[in-house]
């Protein structure tokens, strides 16, 4: 089977390390890719925000299986154009997407479906949602409604923030004016990932990732600056809960407006004393999160994304190492603000030690030379029979890479320890 995998960051060059281990894989195509990518298949120049294109290209080189990476293109609709054309893809319609397109629409599911989720309010009026704010107080949670490259959530501490927030919203700084202000929740977070066929939900595994830029959780949200699975404050029975209280009624509840949900669904959740609550929902495999499942996965990742695409996940089951994986967001100075890019990266020339997958989230090729393409530039994955063991061989694979212009934090995976 050819599989065309769309995207270009660690996430993507994580899944295509899984797929290309798969003996149903004919031919890998990565649009865009990156160097890593280009390893395990080929990087093809595709606009994906053609989607005719995109379907020219699926037709031409007989391509079965269309795994979409980022949230962009799912809630632009690429799947509903991939479906209508005959060509399987995987992830959500652009209605069932808006679980990450829209704050306000997750929030709405929620609240009519009686799943737990911090209290909350919805505004397109700058001054209401001003008001509303000073009368609640802080701290308080200010979410930009529409997509922000997971840096639209601002937790409030003190009334200036939250003004400041607000502010940022308003001034255009995530596209469309609008906003969600929630409830400060109090607890641990935590990721849950499940694949869902619209029918059957599989429950996947956990993670906990680093949002802060800072050591400590200190500084701005980033996208993320590292992760580890599985998370240890997710136990069974938080896990049960997680699928009967929040997932399950989502897929349901989706299913009966008519709008299936198929794909994976990454629900960030709240660990607080009441029990887990919803933060929010993604509806793409999670990054850095995927740097640490896949390499954690036993079972074969293609078969499982098309039994989600048939819908027959009520005959599968998934299969995942005992040990812990951790990856630590190797990044260019100035992220999650400007960033200067081209400089050069050394000490990849040489397959990593046992254990250690590194993958590659913004880089290029200039001239045969590695060198930085984006803010988060390098994903340092190890697996270890302990959070401990996991996060040594991590660091000390970062400590082999020579990239002058970077930095990370240096305490990931701290509150498991």
């Amino acid at each position: 089977m050819n599989v065309l995998l769309i995207g270009s960051g660690g996430r993507e060059h994580a899944l295509a390390w899984a797929i290309a281990a798969s003996p149903l894989l004919d031919t890998l195509f990565c649009a865009p890719g990156n160097p890593g990518t280009a390893k395990l298949g080929h990087n093809v120049m595709l606009d994906v925000t053609d989607h005719a294109a995109v379907i020219r290209f699926c037709r031409d080189n007989a391509i079965g299986l269309v795994m979409v990476g980022p949230e962009a293109p799912l809630v632009a609709g690429l799947v509903d154009d991939l479906t209508a054309a005959g060509i399987k893809a995987f992830g959500p319609t652009r209605y069932a997407a808006q679980l990450e397109g829209s704050k306000g629409f997750t929030k709405d599911i929620c609240r009519a479906a009686g799943i737990p989720t911090a209290a909350y309010e919805r505004f397109t009026a700058h001054d209401a949602a001003l008001a509303y704010v000073r009368q609640q107080g802080a701290p308080i949670v200010i979410k930009a409604d529409g997509l922000a490259a997971g840096k639209g959530v601002t937790v409030a501490m003190t009334l200036a923030e939250a003004e400041a927030a607000l502010r940022d919203i308003w001034d255009g700084r995530f596209g469309e004016a609008s906003c969600v202000v929630e409830e400060f929740l109090e607890g641990e977070e935590a990721s849950f990932f499940v694949l869902s066929d619209g029918v059957n939900v599989l429950p996947l595994t956990t993670a906990q990732d680093h949002k802060r830029l800072g050591d400590g959780d200190t500084g701005p949200n980033t996208g993320g600056m590292g992760a580890y699975s599985p998370a240890p404050c997710m136990t069974p029975q938080l896990i049960a809960l997680s699928l009967e209280k929040i997932v399950k009624p989502t897929v349901k509840a989706l299913a009966d407006a008519g709008h299936p949900y198929k794909g994976v669904l990454y629900a960030g959740l709240m660990l607080t004393r009441s029990g887990p609550q919803l933060i929010e929902y993604n509806a793409r495999f999670g990054d850095p999160e995927t740097q640490v499942l896949m390499p954690r996965l036993k079972s074969d990742l293609l078969t499982l994304l098309l039994a989600t695409v048939d819908g027959t996940l009520d005959k599968m089951s998934v299969r995942w190492k005992d040990e812990t994986a951790l990856t630590v967001c190797l990044c260019a100075n100035g992220y999650p603000g400007t960033v200067h890019k081209g400089n050069p990266i050394k000490g990849l020339e040489n397959d990593p030690p046992q254990g250690v997958e590194v993958f590659h989230a913004g880089t290029a090729l200039r001239d045969g030379q590695l060198v930085s393409n984006g803010g988060r530039v390098l994903n340092v994955t190890a697996l270890g029979s302990t959070v401990k063991e996991a996060q040594q061989r991590a660091y000390a694979a970062v400590a082999a890479i020579d990239f002058a212009d970077g930095f990370c934090r240096h305490d990931i995976g701290w509150r498991a320890l």
